[in-house]
């Protein structure tokens, strides 16, 4: 029984949809390496612990607070990727202890973000960055704010999950001016994280409408936001370009190479209507996510060879 809870609790933290977080936070302590020559290793381990419990809080507090729309989804073509994790409809794990468990990880990380602000003297805007991954991360589905409810949650997403993360990196490191490479850099990010939002966003169709969450796909359909997938994939080719002639190192477009293949394939079948087909959608999900994942780690590949 025990093993089970822990199981379920893994199952509710959803660490593999931490990695979209933590490696921009990587790329952007490596960028801070490679432009100003300085590195803290202690103080990267803090803020992934910082961020991870941000993350962690985040996914904790979507599971309270999507738990009817989530229950409505379970029967209405969720896939693995959307839906949440099903966790707190079977009981395993009290509903009320996902948001304590919320609350608990927003403290523990504001608690790192103040060890980091006070004793590592990493500059005073470390605490108000990661306030807005508290803002972005605990309304997106808690009331009275509810980002995911009022089609605000894709831009919020891509903000967090792109600049913010990337930036708060390399601001830690240097506690200085963040340079526009880090904004050009971070572009590609938040339109690839906000593509995997939109497309997880098809699967619960039914069950957003029907519970009155106006995600952009629940609000305009899925046609017209199969059009605007495919805009936001043209717009993350164009953007990682860009941020190769602002300065990111040229390897990287050979490391992005299958990752751009890969993404040209979903945007087709996407635009072509993919989506229509559950077996066919799960996997355009799955790739996605893989494409997200495959920018990131192009760029920090390219660092670091460099």
């Amino acid at each position: 029984m025990r093993y089970g809870v822990l199981r379920a609790w893994v199952s509710l933290s959803r660490l593999l949809f931490c990695t979209v977080g933590i490696l921009p936070f990587l790329l952007g302590s490596l960028l801070a390496w490679d432009i100003t020559g300085h590195l803290s290793w202690i103080v990267l381990g803090w803020g992934v612990l910082s961020l991870l419990l941000i993350l962690l809080a985040t996914h904790y507090s979507g599971e309270y607070f999507d738990y009817e729309v989530d229950a409505l989804a379970a029967g209405l073509g969720r896939n693995r990727f959307s839906g949440g994790s099903q966790v707190l409809q079977t009981g395993i794990i009290p509903r009320k202890y996902a948001l304590i468990a919320s609350f608990v990880s927003f403290f523990l990380a504001a608690g790192v973000g103040a060890l980091l602000q006070f004793y590592y003297k990493t500059g005073p805007f470390t605490l108000p960055l990661g306030i807005l991954g508290v803002i972005g991360g605990l309304f997106y589905a808690a009331k009275p704010i509810q980002w995911a409810y009022r089609s605000l949650g894709e831009i919020w997403i891509g903000f967090c999950y792109g600049w913010l993360t990337l930036a708060a990196s390399y601001y830690i490191q240097t506690g200085g001016a963040i340079p526009a490479l880090v904004y050009w850099t971070a572009l590609p990010i938040a339109l690839s994280i906000f593509n995997v939002i939109l497309i997880n966003e098809f699967p619960d169709y039914w069950a957003d409408r029907e519970a009155g969450k106006l995600t952009l796909v629940a609000r305009f359909g899925m046609a017209k936001m199969s059009r605007l997938y495919a805009l936001i994939s043209i717009g993350i080719w164009g953007s990682y370009i860009f941020s190769v002639r602002m300065g990111i190192p040229v390897k990287a477009l050979l490391f992005f190479s299958p990752v751009f293949i890969l993404s040209i394939i979903t945007a087709f079948q996407v635009f072509k209507g993919g989506y229509t087909d559950r077996e066919r959608l799960e996997k355009i999900c799955a790739k996605t996510l893989i494409v997200n994942l495959g920018v990131t780690i192009s760029l920090i590949l390219a660092v670091l060879v460099n």
